[in-house]
């Protein structure tokens, strides 16, 4: 069978995969093909639609700087806002036309002889590429907790990212296992809803109050006529926004007490909400503020208050047909598991395909080898004409668009180096990875996650001495995205 070929395969149709195919086309490669396993596009905003879903920062800034949308109704949008965002991006873009819905990749595998990609998708097919672009994000691979007896639950089992919108939860006991960032928007509309809740806790998390509020009709008027009254919105959200991980997370070396001011905020946000001392004493968090993802909530802690939701912090011994035993032996009768259980990133998702590079180096192992590192959030040595654009040290700026606009930028960079020198393939040097790995690396003691007390958080932020996060501002991200030597790299 012969293979398709084509520019570039983009595995993923989030806002990732899909700002690399709209610069992909500013610089003229037009023969893409963007491969998702879902049913369409969105990535994280299409999977997850579970009640009360909201993007966690403003929408503001949580949207391209290139593309802004004057219409978001709410300062914190809610999730069918965001898929609708999605939707106008890859229209207005001519996205579409790249699309493979229901398309698995199983692997990529870089071939010496043609120097060019070959992908192995689900079913037998194969595509190749000059490029490869792995866009899956941090959030795609759901984490099934591995507890005994959940096989056998015979009520309804929803993970958080599988929704079923068509079960109606009115009257159920329903056990809900997790408290990070999407139990906290879910906990509230569970209580709302049963007749009965528990809530599973292994890790209590910090949260603070959100600040939100309607956008009238007459403001979004205002934007769309005059886009640079929303531009100055949000150079302030903007700045809102990195303020918090520049001094929660990247310098708490110096911002020690920001952070502790941060923890009493949310200390006194429970106690205004939570009057039983017992419950505020296991929602409080033993390790630092920032080692885990902020969250903001007004409705969370005092859900804790109300006479049919409990709060179980012994554990889970196992899971019956008809209800769970505690770490006590205590069993609580339940009709509905609800799995806010996070995402597996760190072993699933690094990388979320097999992906073999030159001499056959195998991208996973390399990482695990040599500390998930990777040079400006994007390239890896030894794997040829490839970018994982959600990788080892590349958030920054407190919003996932912020990390993939400067990766755009250094995409501008590198492709229009390549086709200037009439190459075909560019690969960053062992020289210029490890140069700026050990840049990093003196960073990474400033971070909370290595400096403050995190042992104990569980974080998805860090795992072992490498994390997510690039340890800069967002300027100096956005300034080596458009001045990195060019010589870091090598051209052929």
């Amino acid at each position: 069978m012969t293979a398709e070929g084509f520019d570039a395969v983009i595995v993923g149709a989030g806002f990732a995969g899909m700002g690399a195919a709209i610069q992909l086309n500013r610089l003229g490669f037009e023969n893409l093909a963007i491969l998702d396993r879902e049913d369409d596009l969105g990535g994280t905003w299409h999977v997850n639609r579970y009640p009360r879903l909201t993007v966690d920062i403003p929408t503001t800034t949580y949207s391209y700087w290139f593309e802004p949308n004057p219409y978001w109704s709410r300062l914190h949008a809610p999730g069918d806002e965001l898929k609708s965002y999605a939707d106008h991006v890859a229209e207005k873009y001519d996205l579409r036309r790249y699309m493979r819905f229901g398309t698995t990749v199983e692997s990529a595998r870089w071939d010496e002889d043609s120097q060019r990609w070959q992908v192995a998708l689900a079913g037998g097919d194969t595509l190749t590429a000059q490029f490869l672009i792995t866009a899956t994000g941090y959030l795609s691979q759901p984490r099934i907790p591995d507890i005994p007896g959940i096989a056998g639950f015979e009520g309804r089992i929803m993970h958080s990212a599988k929704w079923d919108g068509g079960y109606s939860l009115d009257g159920r006991h329903v056990a809900i296992i997790g408290t990070g960032v999407t139990a906290v928007q879910l906990i509230p509309e569970l209580a709302e809803r049963a007749a009965e809740l528990t809530v599973y806790q292994r890790t209590p998390i910090w949260v603070v109050p959100r600040v939100d509020f309607a956008i009238p009709a007459a403001v979004q008027r205002l934007f769309a006529r005059f886009p640079l009254s929303q531009r100055l919105l949000r150079v302030l959200t903007d700045a809102i926004a990195e303020a918090g991980i520049f001094t929660a997370v990247v310098h708490y070396n110096w911002s020690k007490p920001l952070n502790r001011g941060a923890a009493q905020v949310s200390k006194l946000h429970m106690f205004a909400s939570v009057r039983d001392r017992a419950t505020r004493r296991k929602l409080t968090p033993d390790y630092d503020f920032g080692c885990k993802r902020t969250t903001f909530s007004n409705h969370y802690y005092r859900t804790f208050a109300l006479p049919h939701v409990h709060l179980e912090t012994t554990g889970i011994a196992q899971i019956e047909p008809d209800g769970i035993i505690n770490g006590e032996g205590r069993k609580t009768v339940t009709d509905t598991l609800v799995l806010a259980t996070g995402f597996d990133l760190w072993d699933a998702n690094f990388p979320a395909i097999e992906v073999i590079g030159r001499a056959g180096a195998n991208l996973g192992k390399w990482w695990r080898e040599n500390n998930f590192q990777t040079y400006e959030g994007l390239s890896v040595p030894g794997f040829p004409n490839y970018l994982n654009m959600a990788s080892p040290y590349a958030f920054t700026g407190a919003s996932f668009f912020t990390m993939t606009e400067y990766q755009m930028r250094h995409m501008s960079r590198l492709f229009g180096e390549l086709l200037r020198r009439g190459s075909d393939t560019f690969e960053i040097t062992e020289r210029a990875s490890a140069a700026f790995h050990r840049r990093i690396s003196r960073r990474l003691g400033d971070m909370v996650f290595f400096r403050g007390n995190c042992a104990t958080s569980r974080s998805y932020y860090f795992r072992g001495n490498a994390t997510i996060t690039r340890p800069t501002s967002r300027r100096n991200a956005i300034r080596e995205s458009m001045r990195f030597p060019l010589s870091d790299y090598h051209f052929s």
